[in-house]
Order: structure tokens, then sequence, then C-alpha cells
């Protein structure tokens, strides 16, 4: 069964990964992307939206969201993925028009008129979802099911305490968690398992251009930081694509999950209790990834991605 799905995202080197799994991999349909601002300003992550979208063939449409936090001063990771975010590749320019609506009317009548039957991911900062709940609550239910690449339980990347996507917008996270849903919450603690190292990238040699013009030169930018160069980088966001694919790809244990709007030093902590009473939980928090089966199922995708580019 095809799964159909609405992918909110900051692309971001490891959102264009994503992007490309989602396209490639026969059991899902993309029916809209949706950029926000994150990994870099928002006119970049628009952008790319719609490079990567035709660079791959695909023809979802794509809509604009929000460029700033609910209430505080943005926050982007450029150092990471480069001034525009996909290191040092431009894409060819595109003649695709974005769609007219705002990002989250986009989200709200695409699941409206479809109640049950679109899953929706996010994975970069949770602005326009929040932005959507607070408008038509009832998206929730619509929902078949959320996913999120966010947040952590042991650790953080941006602060000692914040992963980055939640750590951009707190309070947009708040919004989300306490929204009625079960978010799953795929986090660094699961993603840092899916790592992009060398042995893994002989796997995509002979993949054209989707291999040489984007992803041995992301990889390698991407992949300079120093413990990134020795274990390969983390190619998180792809992790909630492949969740959406193949939920068995990984050991996951229901939680509850709050999130920290006002400490000194860990607000955008992701507060995860695995031993909350089942009637509090709100999250599914994958803990464990099959690294094996999951680099065959990047493999396979991105081949047939690649294939449809020659």
């Amino acid at each position: 069964m095809v799964k159909e799905v609405l992918i909110d995202c900051d692309p971001g080197i490891d959102d264009a990964l994503a992007l490309a799994l989602a396209h490639g991999d026969p059991r899902l349909n993309v029916v809209g992307i949706t950029a926000v601002g994150g990994n870099v300003p928002l006119e970049f992550t628009t952008e790319n939206s719609l490079r990567l979208r035709d660079f791959y063939g695909m023809t979802a449409p794509v809509a604009r969201g929000a460029g700033r936090p609910l209430v505080r001063e943005g926050i982007n990771a450029g150092n990471v993925h480069g001034v525009m975010g996909l290191g040092e590749v431009v894409l060819p320019e595109t003649a695709t028009e974005l769609d007219p609506r705002h990002a989250v009317d986009l989200i709200i009548e695409t699941l409206a008129a479809a109640p049950g039957e679109i899953s929706l991911i996010a994975t970069g900062p949770l602005t326009n979802i929040a932005l959507a709940v607070r408008k038509e609550p009832r998206i929730v239910e619509w929902a078949a099911e959320f996913v999120i690449m966010g947040g952590a339980y042991t650790r953080g990347n941006r602060t000692p305490a914040a992963e980055f996507n939640v750590m951009a917008d707190p309070e947009a996270a708040a919004v989300v968690f306490e929204a009625g849903w079960t978010t799953v919450m795929i986090g660094l603690d699961l993603t840092h398992q899916a790592r992009a190292n060398a042995e893994v990238r002989t796997r995509f040699a002979g993949l054209g251009r989707l291999e040489s013009e984007l992803l041995t030169p992301c990889l390698d930018f991407y992949g300079r930081f120093p413990d990134y160069r020795e274990l390969g980088p983390a190619i998180h966001d792809a992790c909630a694509v492949a969740y959406l694919i193949d939920p068995t790809l990984m050991d996951a244990v229901p939680a509850r999950v709050d999130v920290e709007t006002q400490g000194r030093y860990t607000s955008g902590m992701t507060v995860t209790d695995f031993q909350a009473p089942p009637e509090a939980r709100n999250a599914l928090v994958p803990t464990t990834l099959d690294q094996g089966r999951f680099w065959d199922l990047m493999t396979e995708a991105f081949g047939v991605v690649a294939k449809s580019m020659a």
C-alpha cells in the first residue's frame, strides 16, 4: 500500500537526502512540500525545495511558510549546511512557480481533503506545524501519522541540552507536542546511528548525476567536521522518512515528551519520560536503528531517483 505524505522541511543537506528517499521509494507518494526557515533562511530553504523538486523529477506543490520562530529571534545552521543550505552545490534554476498558498494553508487544506489518509512529516523547526495546529486544531485528527526529526533524550547538538530543530523554535515544538496526537520523535540518539561513512558511500558509486552533482559534494561538505570525518555524517532527516516507509527498521518506546521553553541552559530540551503512565504519553521515540536495512533502503531509493534522472 502506498502512503501519501506531506513533507515540511528546511533544506539543508540532510533534508535534500530525505526528499530523495521519499521520492525514490515506491511505498511513498509525496503530495506536498512546505518550506520553513531553519538550517538557512527561508528564502534559501524555499528555493532549495523548488530546485530539489525539479532536480529529482517530483511534481508535488511547494509552498513557502514561516521565516521566523513564533516568539524569539531566529537561528540557523549555515555553518553546517553552507550559506545557501546545500554546501557548495548550486542546483539548476527552476521556472517552477510556488504554490500561491501559505505553507500553513497548504498543510491544512491537504489534510482536510483526505482525513486519515495523509502522513505528515517535519524535518525542520516546527513553526509551520504549530501555526497550522493553532489555525485548525482538527489537523491532529486528520493526519494519518505525524513524524518529526527533532529532539533527543540524552543529548543536544545546538546546546548540550537541545537539538537544533527544537531549539530553533521551542515554543512551536511545545505547541506541537501538546496538540493531542502521538508525535513520533526521531531524535539524535537514533539519527546518530545513521552514518554515511566511507563504506556506505561506496554504495552510491554509479548513480550518475545524483551522485556527482549532489550526493558526493554535499556529503563531502557535511562531513568536514572532525567527528564526522571519522564516523561519517549523520543523515538525520532521512531517518524520519525511513520510519514512514518501514517502522520495523527501528525499535520504538512510548514516552511523555515535554519541551523546555524557559530554562537558561536547557531551553529547547525535549524532556523525555519513558516511565510516564500510559494516559500521559504523547510520543513514540525510536531508540535503535537496523543500520544494514536502513542503508539498503536508502541505496535502492537513490538508485530509482538516479535512473529517472538519466
